[in-house]
């Protein structure tokens, strides 16, 4: 997993008042949990653009005052009218306890059921894993090449070592369709008429017969 760095300073006050202004100075309020005791820090906004304004997952190394963490960005809030940054939480990581976390899913490979006319889809852009630090990936990365129509990757059939998938094991993460407007595969009722010779068209009627001469009339 890749690895970005931050610095920060130890937050004196923890609250509201401070936050904001700390804020106005370009500064981010931070905290990072699940360790011994919640350290709460302020960083320059800049020391975020790498971390946050990309799909991939990282791991921090948080430098606040003297002491050394490593981290990943649990939450983030942005401000809900200008979207700027307004706090993060950073869970610590344990070598031996396991973290959530949501990571990009990424394609490669040409569908070979795309080049036979169909469409490729993606349902997920991301799954929730489970794992250890040491396991964590970058992205779930999923090879289409053998994918024909109608053939798609299933959630339960992603195999990753020390990594459990945390979505609904039957979804479909990505799979190949008929493209709309294309042929659909006949309903049973429609094959069964398309298997029986149409009834042969009804006999043509018969001819009138030519009326009877009219009798002399009586002189």
């Amino acid at each position: 997993m890749k690895t970005v760095s931050i610095s920060g300073s130890p937050r004196v006050n923890v609250g509201k008042k401070d936050a904001k202004a700390s804020r106005r100075s370009g500064l981010i309020p931070c905290v990072i949990y699940g360790g011994k005791e919640q350290i709460h820090f302020v960083a320059d906004e800049k020391e975020f653009k790498k971390l946050v304004y990309t799909p991939e997952v990282f791991k921090a190394d948080i430098k606040v005052g003297d002491n050394q963490y490593s981290a990943i960005m649990q939450e983030i809030q942005f401000h809900p009218i200008n979207d700027k940054i307004i706090h993060i939480d950073f869970r610590e990581l344990d070598p031996v306890k396991y973290i959530t976390v949501d990571v990009p899913v990424k394609i490669t490979g040409s569908a070979s059921g795309v080049k036979d006319g169909g469409s490729l889809v993606q349902n997920y852009r991301t799954l929730k894993i489970s794992a250890l630090p040491k396991d964590f990936l970058e992205n779930v990365t999923i090879d289409v090449t053998a994918l024909k129509i109608n053939e798609g990757v299933k959630v339960n059939s992603l195999e990753f070592p020390g990594v459990k998938f945390l979505d609904n094991p039957a979804s479909e993460v990505v799979g190949v369709k008929h493209k709309r407007g294309a042929l659909e595969e006949a309903t049973p009722a429609a094959a069964a008429a398309a298997a029986t010779p149409a009834a042969a068209a009804p006999a043509a009627a018969a001819p009138a017969k030519a009326a009877a001469p009219a009798k002399d009339a009586k002189k």
